[in-house]
């Protein structure tokens, strides 16, 4: 198909991935994305600059504000999507489709994993599966990767049932489980040049990826112990997530979350 005609949808679902991590991004509590103030930070720091606000005053109005702009560039995506008709033409039933998964099926799914992100992070670790962590990573991450590339060849051969269709989709899908398991590595060992963001704020934040859950399987009483002090403490000194972080990587955490996104990417290969 002409790939013009597709830019709409590929804005639209841009705009809506990232209202997703400014969200994401107040649950975090995360103070850098992309190399820059994260939203509800940039705008604590205006709102103390702006209008006078103090402390906590300062970092509600941000996380408003955060809020606000994430409801917005949520309505700007069922927007760019609604230019499919009215700009290219495209069929109107297969653009109410599209519209109609994002706004319930994949936002659905997204939303579950973002919840089960947060309270995971407050059970203990061996309550948990790979499974489990690895469903929850689909959800946060999987499940939008694969309405953009259904979206696309939806788009591009004018329907909404095709066998290649569903081998774009099951690509896409493949891809973003290894995108955001290779993301929780380089939450790890990148550097915040590399990632735009502070490495080491999964590990105060107590974030039970599959590289915690694979590194305390491995561990020993001790092990577990200095581990488990660190991981969740949002006051861990720069030495402690350091030692944390070397324990992750001994205790095979590393190793064996890149190999399993590896396998994801050869059997997205094989759509």
């Amino acid at each position: 198909g002409d790939e013009t005609v597709a830019l709409s949808a590929a804005g639209a679902i841009e705009v809506y991935h990232t209202w997703t991590l400014v969200h994401d991004d107040i649950i975090d509590r995360d103070v850098r994305r992309r190399n820059a103030p994260t939203v509800h930070v940039e705008f604590a720091t205006r709102g103390a600059e702006e209008f006078g606000f103090r402390g906590e005053e300062a970092t509600h109005y941000g996380i408003a504000i955060g809020i606000l702009a994430g409801d917005v560039q949520q309505s700007w995506s069922y927007m760019l999507f609604h230019e499919l008709y009215s700009k290219h033409g495209v069929d109107a039933a297969l653009v109410l489709s599209l519209i109609a998964e994002l706004a319930t099926r994949v936002q659905l799914m997204l939303v579950e994993g973002e919840t089960l992100d947060i309270q995971y992070a407050k059970r203990e670790v061996m309550a948990l599966s790979e499974t489990l962590v690895v469903d929850m990573l689909w959800k946060k991450t999987g499940a939008l990767y694969e309405f953009a590339g259904k979206a696309g060849a939806m788009i591009g051969l004018g329907t909404t049932s095709s066998p290649l269709i569903d081998d774009i989709a099951a690509f896409c899908s493949r891809s973003g489980t290894a995108f955001q398991l290779q993301d929780d590595v380089l939450g790890v060992i990148g550097s915040e040049a590399q990632i735009g963001k502070a490495v080491g704020a999964d590990i105060r934040e107590g974030k039970k990826t599959l590289i915690v859950y694979r590194a305390l399987q491995n561990a020993n009483d001790a092990q577990r112990t200095e581990l488990l002090g660190t991981l969740g403490n949002l006051q861990a000194t720069p030495e402690q997530v350091a030692r944390a972080t070397q324990l992750l990587i001994e205790l095979d955490g590393i190793r064996y979350t890149q190999e399993l996104a590896q396998r994801y990417i050869d059997e997205a290969l094989e759509h």
